[in-house]
């Protein structure tokens, strides 16, 4: 039976969110197109009829998790993110965590469609970040109109994050190292933050939070 179109977009659609959740996991030299076509239940065969390579996958599914990411970024407060993504249950949830933290050292390896897959997922999350915070005149950052500092913020803050998580990923599972690096990062990003007053909340805390840990806890 022939596929509708529609249905040839919804497979197309699992495929790249399975093998997004997978390369999290596994880094992309850790799956096959094999393995993640079975994975997605489909057979080897009919990937080739979705996409034109592996690498083409491994960029959109790329876009695919930093999305992700980006999404819920833009719905919390700043230092919401922070306690949520240096939480212990992202640290040990790559599948269904932060992209650039799974793969980032992998993705510095791969082909030029990849790495732009990856600047452009940064410069959106990065925007999500640069929301949280509230206009230059209003906190010294800049005067009326600059917007160089808050940028600068937003990119420390992602930096800061992803470097402290994939420290604590890199020690065993059951090292005390890793629950210090992220408690003392966490601790510090936090403390930094607090001293710049951020924008009013888009929804109240305790709804917020709550999105941020369901995304990143097993499930």
């Amino acid at each position: 039976m022939k596929t509708s179109k529609a249905q040839a977009q919804d497979n197309r659609a699992h495929v790249v969110q399975t093998a997004s959740a997978l390369f999290r996991e596994r880094g992309y030299d850790g799956v096959s197109v094999a393995e993640l076509m079975a994975a997605a239940g489909f057979t080897h065969g009919g990937f080739y009829k979705q996409f034109r390579s592996k690498a083409d996958l491994m960029a959109e599914s790329a876009a695919c998790g930093m999305a992700q990411t980006a999404a819920l970024a833009a719905s919390m407060d700043r230092p919401t993110f922070v306690r949520s993504y240096l939480s212990r249950a992202h640290r040990d949830t790559r599948a269904v965590g932060c992209t650039m933290a799974a793969l980032g050292a992998d993705a510095a390896r791969q082909p030029k469609a990849v790495r732009a897959a990856f600047a452009e997922g940064i410069e959106h999350l990065l925007q999500a970040l640069e929301k949280e915070l509230p206009a230059p005149e209003q906190t010294g950052l800049g005067a009326p109109g600059e917007i160089g500092e808050v940028r600068t913020h937003a990119i420390d803050t992602l930096a800061h994050a992803v470097g402290a998580l994939v420290l604590s990923r890199v020690c065993p599972d059951d090292s005390p190292l890793a629950d210090e690096i992220l408690s003392v990062c966490r601790d510090q990003m936090l403390r930094k933050l607090a001293a710049t007053p951020p924008k009013p909340p888009k929804s109240p805390p305790s709804k917020t939070r709550s999105v941020a840990v369901r995304a990143w806890e097993p499930r």
